[in-house]
């Protein structure tokens, strides 16, 4: 680079020409991504969305299955044969047959039941929190990637002018009107402008590719059309809406106080009858058999899973307790931050109109000669960092909206897209 110093003036500026040149020699934006209100449309093709409808489907195959009643067992047993004297042979045998069915007393089969329609509950919620989380994460996704694209355009738009300022100071030096120094400021700050739009263009890339992977995507999307970053937020629901991590965490309670019921009706016995017939061989008389069974409960209680349910039940309750308050607190702060969002906007867009016109007289200034290199640089910076400014208060305004519909257990941006 040191060489590059010694070049005269007028070669200077062909060196700033050409760079731009080849810079912007890049192929076109030809693919536009679908708009997000197209992509939400889709949601449901992606895996984590189509895993939560599999488990509800598996669950409630699961309270049709609870409410099937225990099958019957069917005996025969064959007794008083192969032996000796009149129990030789096999025609002389008794023939036994028996029927015997699970009772379910004690209310087993509805407390079964009760557990499993829970689950299905809860896993019908999981889904739509699935739902809303996989939603949220598309918008992020949609709007840091349309966020990077205008970054990288910012980044263009900075090398240009970057490049228009070192060759009106260059011009200047080889006039005499300024010292050489300021030509070669003027290089190195054109030199940093294309490092910054190389680094522009390879995070827009990134999040290009994350949307294409995120929208499962079958042809890549290599820009952003129809703006997510523009959008205004969806607005406050009511305040009685329950976030769906307080939903899923009490329909989980419920799941786990149903399994205590359980628990319990599984510490009495199990009640089995039998119906059954007998035929006697040797006297060839036939005869009917009646039973019931049920384990005496002498040594297992089921104290343990009884006790073991009930922590479980506690634990459940807790979960409750610390989400609703982790909703509210969270719920203040996106409504904070989204009704301040608005504001940020406002005064972020105020900001870049102030810095557009500081640039142009600065601009008409140094032409002049009336103002210096440095207050031009300063005037240029500070209409970058504004719109980038802009850029960043867009992109915290869809933050705070994903964050106050996740709560809501809705879509960010639901019906403003």
């Amino acid at each position: 680079m040191l060489s590059s110093y010694r070049l005269p003036p007028r070669l200077a500026a062909g060196w700033a020409l050409a760079a731009a040149a080849a810079l912007f020699a890049g192929p076109a934006w030809a693919d536009p991504a679908p708009s997000y209100a197209v992509l939400l449309e889709r949601i449901g093709q992606t895996p984590s969305v189509v895993e939560a409808e599999a488990l509800g489907e598996a669950a409630e195959a699961r309270v049709r299955q609870a409410r099937a009643r225990p099958n019957p067992a069917l005996s025969v047993d064959i007794e008083n044969v192969a032996g000796s004297g009149p129990y030789a042979g096999f025609d002389g045998g008794d023939l036994s047959l028996s029927l015997t069915q699970g009772l379910e007393l004690w209310g087993r089969r509805s407390a079964r039941v009760n557990v499993a329609r829970a689950e299905s509950d809860a896993a019908i919620l999981r889904r739509d929190l699935t739902l809303t989380d996989t939603a949220a994460r598309l918008a992020l996704v949609y709007a840091e990637a349309e966020a990077a694209q205008r970054r990288a355009l910012l980044s263009e738009e900075a090398l240009s002018l970057a490049l228009a300022d070192a060759r009106a100071a260059l011009a200047l030096v080889e006039e005499g009107r300024e010292p050489l120094l300021r030509g070669i400021q003027a290089e190195s700050e054109a030199a940093a402008a294309r490092a910054a739009l190389d680094e522009a263009e390879a995070e827009r890339a990134a999040a290009l590719a994350r949307l294409n992977a995120i929208a499962m995507l079958p042809d890549p999307a290599t820009s952003i059309e129809t703006s997510l970053l523009d959008a205004s937020a969806a607005g406050l629901a009511g305040e009685d809406r329950l976030s769906p991590a307080v939903r899923v965490a009490e329909a989980e309670a419920i799941v786990a106080g149903r399994r205590v019921a359980v628990e319990r009706i599984n510490s009495r016995p199990d009640v089995t009858a039998s119906l059954g017939m007998t035929r006697f061989g040797v006297e060839d008389q036939t005869a009917l058999t009646f039973g019931v069974s049920l384990p005496l409960p002498l040594f297992d209680r089921n104290r343990g899973n009884i006790d073991a349910a009930r922590a479980e039940f506690r634990a459940a309750e807790a979960r409750v307790s610390q989400a609703r308050q982790q909703a509210s607190a969270d719920r203040s702060a996106a409504v904070a931050r989204l009704g301040s969002s608005g504001s940020r906007v406002a005064a972020a867009d105020a900001g870049v109109t102030s810095a557009e016109e500081a640039y142009r007289l600065s601009r008409i200034g140094a032409e002049a000669g009336r103002i210096s290199q440095l207050e031009l640089r300063a005037g240029r910076a500070a209409l970058i960092n504004a719109r980038s400014a802009a850029v960043d208060a867009r992109l915290a305004r869809v933050r705070a909206e994903i964050d106050l519909a996740r709560l809501e257990g809705r879509a960010p941006f639901e019906g403003k897209h």
